[in-house]
């Protein structure tokens, strides 16, 4: 009760790698959503965020994808967009449906292994997971979050992810 997924049209999926701490996160709306967004953050890494402007041609978005792995894991958001593609779902230009997919990621380099990051095999398989229960904590882009990193790693404290609707 209280998740994101109590909204109709939402589903959620993660994709988590628990040796390297990392992970993606999806957030699928297939029959397009309006949103909005507010960025924060001292070095945020983002894709397709644009998309999310008052003045943008695209009205809505069919996902959003939360991952780790630095800008790196900007990646998985291309297997979020197969995913999504292969079910005929986007924004219709005549020529071809085209997802749109605003993505955000997180710094978990701190704590995981660096050299692995989320795929776009990664941001596929999220997909495949989603539905409308909703894990909470360290779980798919939550797994290598930490928080309180201004004073170095060593300051930092465990984060996760969490929902609320």
């Amino acid at each position: 009760m209280g998740a994101i997924t109590d909204v109709p049209g939402i589903r959620v999926g993660h994709c988590t790698d628990r040796e390297a701490l990392t992970g993606c996160t999806v957030l699928l709306f297939e029959e397009g959503a309006r949103a909005g967004v507010d960025i924060r953050g001292m070095a945020p890494g983002t894709r397709q965020l644009d998309s999310l402007g008052p003045l943008h041609t695209v009205g809505e978005i069919h996902g959003i994808l939360l991952t780790g792995g630095s800008s790196f894991g900007l990646d998985a958001a291309g297997g979020v967009m197969r995913y999504l593609e292969e079910r005929g779902v986007g924004f219709d230009t005549e020529a071809a449906k085209i997802p749109i997919v605003p993505s955000a990621v997180i710094y978990d380099f701190g704590i995981g292994n660096p050299q692995v990051r989320p795929d776009a095999d990664m941001g596929y398989r999220a997909c495949l997971n989603a539905s409308l229960e909703v894990p909470e904590g360290s779980v798919g882009a939550g797994t290598g979050a930490t928080v309180g990193k201004l004073l170095g790693i060593g300051r930092a404290m465990k984060g996760g992810l969490g929902t609320w609707a």
